[in-house]
């Protein structure tokens, strides 16, 4: 493979990606497979940029403080102050590969499989004064800042066109400095606690996919999991923690004792069995704008097609002449 060819097909951010996640003191090849690897990394990458700029869009510049955020806001803060050591340390050490895997498995797992997964009914759906929809801009907008700053050596074309196209104003991103991170934003109670929050996610999620495998529910919002828990230390932790809105479900019911007979299971999460049923058959109704199922679809006689929520959320933009 010539690298002009490459950076002729694929633009030279492809190139440069391959580069910095190679063991480059080694003698490597550069083939059509490996290429085409970091070509779908590469691809994953500015996906993920490109949603949060479209979610930036309606960032307002305002900012919710940290202690009032939910939780979930904050432990996205406190992964961004620890992948801010793993990316100083990296560039410090010229361990460029370190840095890379690091912030592609942040993106790709930790950002569009579960948090941007997660939040896009508050963004979508909440209102305007919404403190969820309002910390959750601020958070992507913050995730945006760290990220394409801590990228922009490695990937300078592609952070600078996003870069540009988020500051018009701005010269240039590679004339800034990293960001400062804000020692509030660490928090190692809350990262153990929703340690344990995403393994109970994590056997939710296994549960529905089967269903979906089974054509038992077609999307998450079909499903109400019941969720059996025998572990006192996932029990505590997702007490105050709406798992409904963690799994992308209408409903999730919590219940106390052993395993029921069928349920699933995962081996190394103990304590903890999932039983998948449908929403309807709970005498839940969908809702229109927000395609949950709810038991109070239809109270609101201006608007009887959707939820309470989604009902209020459409007077508040009637009132400011945006419905």
């Amino acid at each position: 493979v010539v690298p002009q060819d490459v950076i002729k097909q694929s633009g030279a951010d492809i190139l440069r990606l391959w580069v910095v996640t190679t063991d480059y003191w080694e003698d490597q090849r550069l083939g059509k497979n490996v290429l085409q690897t970091n070509i779908d990394a590469y691809r994953k990458l500015r996906n993920t940029i490109r949603w949060m700029l479209g979610t930036l869009a309606h960032d307002d510049g305002k900012n919710v403080p940290v202690e009032t955020m939910p939780e979930l806001e904050r432990l996205m803060l406190h992964r961004l102050s620890e992948l801010d050591e793993v990316v100083r340390q990296g560039y410090d050490a010229f361990e460029f590969k370190r840095i890379t895997r690091a912030l592609l498995d942040f993106m790709v797992v930790e950002l569009s499989a579960f948090y941007f997964d997660i939040r896009k009914d508050a963004l979508y759906c909440d209102g305007p004064s919404s403190l969820r929809r309002r910390a959750a801009v601020q958070v992507v907008r913050h995730l945006f800042e760290c990220l394409v700053k801590w990228l922009a050596p490695m990937l300078p074309f592609t952070t600078e066109e996003a870069w540009l196209d988020r500051n018009p104003e701005a010269v240039s991103v590679h004339l800034d400095q990293f960001p400062e991170i804000p020692q509030n934003w660490r928090n190692e109670a809350l990262a153990e606690k929703w340690r344990k929050v995403r393994q109970v996610r994590r056997v939710v999620t296994g549960a529905l996919e089967i269903a979906r495998a089974e054509k038992l529910i077609g999307s998450s919002l079909e499903a109400v999991p019941v969720v059996t828990l025998d572990d006192a230390a996932l029990e505590a932790a997702i007490a105050d923690v709406d798992m409904a809105e963690m799994a992308i479900t209408s409903n999730l019911v919590i219940k106390h004792g052993k395993a029921p007979e069928g349920a699933f299971t995962l081996d190394d999460v103990k304590g903890l069995a999932v039983v998948v049923e449908k929403a309807e058959d709970r005498g839940l109704t969908k809702c229109a704008r927000s395609w949950r199922y709810t038991a109070d679809v239809g109270q609101d006689p201006e608007f009887p097609d959707v939820s309470a929520r989604d009902a209020a959320v459409l007077h508040e933009l009637k009132a400011l002449g945006r419905l």
